[in-house]
């Protein structure tokens, strides 16, 4: 075969890969493993254009204002997908807690907790075990364990700054649900990332109100001050009705990404006008789409509150099916952001690169493929003249 039309068939098949990938099983396998290092790339890259991280400017609890996060906490199964990007991305979240802003002990608000009637609960233990709030996972799920520990005195304090801020309050004992020690068991694991911190836990109000729920974050927000970080944790799009129909399928509902877009704005929103605009949030006509109760939204509106005149930053984002993934930071870490906001890999496929892209993709592979083909050339005149 001429070795003019062995190139001519190499950069057929150059052109063909972006068809492949969407048309055949294993493309598609290909695809999703390449769209899962790619967020991770774009991550790791974002880390490089920020100010370079030094410890002398680190948010150290003891000399700064803790800033504020809303985690994208998944189901229990997060624990497990190693391989899913908001895994990753959880895990650095969390190094960036352990080692930038050292908190001194953590106030966690979850999705899963709401409190009773118009009363905000705060759980005074000391020691917790483990909620399994969900159903229908495998049975090792259930034996999980996440150590952790209490501060009653922390508890009995958050309980005054409520009440002092017009808000009922009342102490209960009870364990960390999963929204708490899913996401917390990836960001903070026991063994390659301990928090080694107090966890006190509150709630959520029983009502779908964004003005109580801003308020909460508000009468909170003074511990930042005491070197107690504020995590809230919900999803930016959760909707488990639909979450069956897009089992094995790439994308997401346009709802996931309508509604997700519309909330990194609203917490990018200057913060003298970004109570309303969260407010509005719920009003949208995709948000029972999005959300068709709002226990897993409400979260974000607490971390807004507590933020005080700071201004929010969506740290990250992947809607994907009926859910979204967002992870927020209100507030800096020190002066020193460890990382900037990489763009979401929504509809990432090489066959939606630029054609530049794709040519330069196709000359490096021409080149390697130019190169191989006259080394074995070489060889064979050489192994010729033996």
């Amino acid at each position: 075969m001429p070795s003019w039309f062995k190139l001519l068939l190499f950069g057929l098949f150059l052109s063909s890969i972006p068809t492949w990938l969407r048309v055949t099983t294993a493309g598609r396998a290909v695809q999703s493993f390449a769209k899962q290092a790619a967020a991770e790339i774009r991550f790791i890259a974002s880390s490089f254009t920020a100010t370079t991280p030094d410890d002398s400017m680190s948010n150290d609890a003891s000399t700064g204002r803790t800033p504020v996060y809303f985690l994208g906490h998944g189901g229990p199964n997060i624990k497990e997908q190693v391989m899913h990007p908001a895994h990753h991305i959880l895990k650095r979240l969390g190094k960036e807690i352990t080692t930038k802003v050292k908190p001194k002990a953590v106030v966690a608000l979850s999705a899963h907790w709401q409190g009773f009637q118009d009363t905000i609960e705060v759980n005074t233990a000391e020691s917790m075990g483990l909620i399994y709030d969900f159903y229908g996972f495998p049975a090792h799920y259930y034996e999980w364990k996440y150590p952790n520990t209490g501060d009653p005195a922390l508890a009995e304090k958050i309980i005054g700054l409520l009440r002092n801020a017009g808000i009922k309050a009342e102490g209960v004992r009870r364990g960390l649900d999963h929204g708490v020690w899913a996401s917390y068991s990836v960001a903070f694991d026991p063994e390659t990332n301990p928090l080694n911190v107090p966890i006190v836990q509150v709630s959520l109000f029983d009502e779908e109100n964004p003005d109580l729920h801003y308020a909460l974050g508000k009468a909170l927000s003074s511990l930042r001050d005491e070197g107690v970080l504020i995590i809230t944790s919900g999803m930016a799009v959760h909707n488990l009705r639909e979450y069956g129909q897009w089992a094995g399928k790439q994308g997401a509902a346009d709802y996931a990404t309508t509604f997700d877009d519309a909330l990194k704005e609203a917490a990018e929103t200057p913060p003298d006008s970004r109570q309303q605009a969260m407010a509005d949030l719920l009003k949208r006509e995709d948000a029972k789409k999005a959300h068709p109760t709002f226990e897993h939204l409400l979260p974000v509106h607490v971390a807004a509150g507590a933020a005080s005149e700071e201004r929010g930053k969506q740290i990250w984002t992947l809607p994907e099916g009926s859910m979204s993934w967002a992870q927020y930071r209100f507030g800096e870490v020190g002066k020193s952001a460890t990382f900037s906001t990489p763009n979401s890999y929504r509809a990432y496929t090489l066959g939606s690169m630029p054609i530049a892209s794709r040519t330069m993709i196709g000359v490096c592979g021409l080149f390697f493929f130019i190169v191989g083909y006259a080394r074995a050339y070489l060889e064979d005149i050489a192994l010729a003249q033996r």
